[in-house]
């Protein structure tokens, strides 16, 4: 190289720096297009894309995030309000149920579930209750679907719901929940809940098995008429089966006319105005079905899974689930006011200075994927998001804990006006013994000891401090805060797992010395067996996560003080479960997140005949007591009051003496919110909270700008340093190129 090209070399070079070091500065971190930036927006972002947006088939908390703002069940529960209230939704009021006998009798409101043959619920929809626009409803000249027959060449040039050139809507009608719950029968969707609500809608296991019947003759009869076509005619994605619903009579199910139907029960259930309140009892059009059940829109990916059709204040703009989706505001939404009421101290915290006026507040919502807790924290600290959860990582940067002050942010936290809202979710963890196992099991007192030994030294305080920065109240039933049924203080301990310790004032937990006593008396003193053995316990788990291996050491560590050898079996999440439900196991984890508020929803997953493995049901320690079972019974059907309040007493004193649980903790969330976000309030029952919220996007575009401006002061300084050092060099290489010429 001469030395004209080496100067050049070091220019480029020196150019580079100063350029890669200028965009440094002026900060890449931003996740926005220009057309993104700003507006009347509510940025966020989400960890996992959902699989599942159809209300039939969804059941899980991070779906409902999305689901919630699309779709519309009967009734949803009040923003503001606690306890946890529910207020009519699409239906003119909440539905009550009405008690006939067996023969067709009228009861009174509070009669015992004995005397009760049947129970209805007569519901009436508000009228001009509008769906998104969406080309499902587009119809030609002749009324017909002008999307039903669509061919791979009508779908040139589409790519997603965004793209077909019409659009419709129509009114919401009785017809479309109707269609829903006899969807939730359909055993192509494989409802999560089907087999709860074949106990109590009457028909539904009758409509289940028709279907079921239907399919199976449907496919048979497609393999006899297949032929040289065999194969293409049965890949039901490219020919999808649809059954028609109208064949079938659901006696559970009576339509009334446009806007007034009935859901008949077998027996009484006051819990069932709850499940009106979930995804799954929301209305789904016929036109729905119709549209995305063509082969060739499934080949195109288009699915209800990806653009559902609701009525709810928001549809889907954008999915696009390794990179972001997109929330627009229903423009057909019709006028629902925000709160005019809620609880204490709601109107002094600003949170009825809207009260009346229209939902939603906001124009779009744009979540961004970001797998990873740091970059999500940076983005909020930078003003790119508007809300964040507070992970380990950044939990000392953001709060401080201390006995005097309790929770508290830190200063570098608040000088960013960050507010912080802290909630006790109706969530229990819990580990579980396997009631089957020939060692963990049973019901004799020597088992019974053997469990409530290792629920002692299980220290999920500690658990707690060391693994959740101390964000959990400990358990001592399966009732979460917020149950009818918790108890607090003294009378709700778990007698057989804490003491209560007077001078403090609080429970403290038996000692080691209690946990060793009650493993001699279980037969296995110091961990071993009369043959001088050492106890070994299997404990199965899906922990693949980072931090993982830390929480599987402490549980061994625990055990190890009993004498007990913890021989760890982590899997994969469908190992795991297949593990749970074939009882190949003795210890696990799990949680529970309350669907509503109620305390059946929290015994029935210790109920006999929902056995996981017996009955393929939310039992997953296979427990079954006659005592607890007869008191779930008696239980479940009764009206809140003090007789139900006793009931629940006895049934966890059960448990709390059986331990086929140990209850660990109930999660406390800690969120954070910038202050241009508005009318913020946590409701862990509802997940419809989108509309409810506003922002100041003119400050936040402010702060935004404030907090990411390019430093230009590191390039100075090293473009200085750069200058400074190629003097000599310039020079140098200057002088050669004279005396290079004085020769020539």
């Amino acid at each position: 190289m001469n030395l004209r090209n080496l100067i050049y070399s070091f220019a480029r070079m020196s150019a580079l720096i100063v350029l890669t070091l200028a965009l440094y500065s002026c900060n890449l971190n931003d996740p926005y297009r220009g057309e993104e930036e700003g507006g009347n927006t509510y940025y966020s972002s989400f960890s996992e894309p959902p699989k599942y947006l159809d209300p039939a088939r969804s059941y899980f908390a991070s779906e409902y995030e999305i689901l919630a703002q699309i779709y519309e069940p009967l009734v949803e529960y009040h923003y503001l309000k606690r306890p946890y209230e529910l207020s009519p939704l699409t239906a003119l009021s909440v539905p009550r149920p009405i008690y006939y006998d067996k023969a067709g009798k009228r009861l009174p409101p509070n009669v015992s579930a004995k005397r009760v043959a049947r129970v209805a619920y007569d519901i009436e929809i508000k009228e001009a209750v509008l769906y998104q626009n969406h080309p499902a409803f587009a119809v030609d000249t002749n009324g017909d679907m002008l999307y039903g027959n669509l061919t791979d060449d009508d779908l040139k040039g589409i790519d997603g719901i965004e793209d077909f050139r019409e659009a419709g809507t129509r009114e919401l009608t009785s017809d479309d929940y109707i269609n829903q719950i006899m969807r939730l029968a359909d055993p192509r969707l494989h409802c999560p809940i089907l087999p709860i609500l074949e106990n109590y809608i009457l028909g539904m296991e009758e409509l289940s098995l028709a279907l079921k019947a239907e399919l199976k003759e449907v496919r048979a009869l497609r393999k006899a008429q297949a032929g040289a076509v065999y194969n293409q005619l049965l890949d039901e994605r490219k020919n999808p089966i649809i059954l028609d619903y109208d064949k079938f009579k659901m006696p559970g199910i009576e339509r009334i006319d446009d806007h007034r139907f009935r859901i008949i029960l077998k027996r009484k259930y006051p819990q069932f105005v709850y499940w009106l309140a979930m995804p799954f009892f929301s209305p789904m059009p016929r036109e729905a079905d119709l549209f995305y059940n063509q082969g060739v829109l499934k080949d195109k990916n288009i699915t209800i899974d990806r653009y559902p059709i609701g009525t709810g204040a928001f549809r889907m703009k954008t999915f696009k689930p390794q990179s972001e989706m997109v929330l627009a505001k229903n423009e057909n939404y019709r006028f629902v006011p925000y709160p005019k009421d809620g609880e204490a101290g709601d109107e002094a915290l600003g949170l009825l200075e809207d009260k009346g006026k229209a939902l939603p507040f906001i124009d779009e919502a744009v979540y961004k994927l970001e797998k990873e807790s740091i970059p999500r924290w940076t983005k909020f600290l930078q003003g790119y998001y508007d809300a964040s959860g507070i992970s380990s990582d950044s939990f000392d940067q953001a709060v401080n804990i201390s006995t005097e002050s309790g929770v508290e942010l830190t200063d570098f936290i608040r000088e960013k006006g960050v507010s912080l809202s802290t909630s006790v979710r109706p969530t229990t963890y819990y580990t579980g013994f396997n009631m089957l196992d020939d060692v963990v099991g049973g019901s004799d007192e020597r088992k019974k000891k053997l469990r409530q030994a290792i629920s002692i030294v299980l220290d999920y305080e500690e658990f707690v401090e060391i693994f959740s920065n101390g964000r959990g109240l400990p358990a001592m039933s399966p009732l979460a805060p917020g149950i009818f049924g918790y108890s607090e203080g003294k009378a709700g301990i778990n007698p057989y797992v804490y003491d209560w310790d007077e001078e403090k004032d609080r429970p403290k937990r038996k000692s080691l010395e209690d946990a060793r006593r009650l493993m001699k008396e279980a037969g296995y003193p110091q961990g071993r067996d009369r043959n001088g053995r050492p106890l070994t316990i299997s404990f199965d788990n899906a922990w693949t996560s980072m931090g993982a291996k830390q929480m599987i050491s402490w549980y061994i560590k625990k055990f190890k003080l009993l004498g007990i050898q913890l021989n760890n079996k982590t899997t994969d999440y469908n190992r795991y479960q297949e593990k749970l439900a074939t009882g190949n196991f003795q210890f696990y984890f799990l949680g529970w997140n309350a669907d509503y508020p109620d305390p059946e929803n929290f015994f029935f997953l210790l109920y006999g005949p929902n056995g996981k493995v017996s009955n393929h049901g939310e039992n997953a320690s296979n427990y079954s007591s006659p005592k607890f079972d007869r008191l779930f019974v008696e239980m479940e059907n009764m009206d809140n009051s003090k007789k139900r309040l006793n009931v629940i007493k006895d049934m966890t004193l059960t448990l709390q003496e059986d331990a086929p649980w140990v209850f660990a903790y109930h999660p406390v969330s800690f969120t954070l919110r910038h202050d241009w976000v508005g009318n913020t309030k946590s409701n862990s029952m509802a997940n419809n909270t989108l509309k409810y919220l506003k922002v100041d996007s003119e400050r936040r575009s402010a702060l935004r700008a404030k907090w990411n401006r390019p430093k230009f002061l590191p390039i100075v300084i090293v473009l200085f340093i750069l200058i400074a050092l190629s003097i000599p060099a310039v020079l140098s290489i200057r002088k050669k190129l004279v005396t290079g010429k004085r020769r020539g």
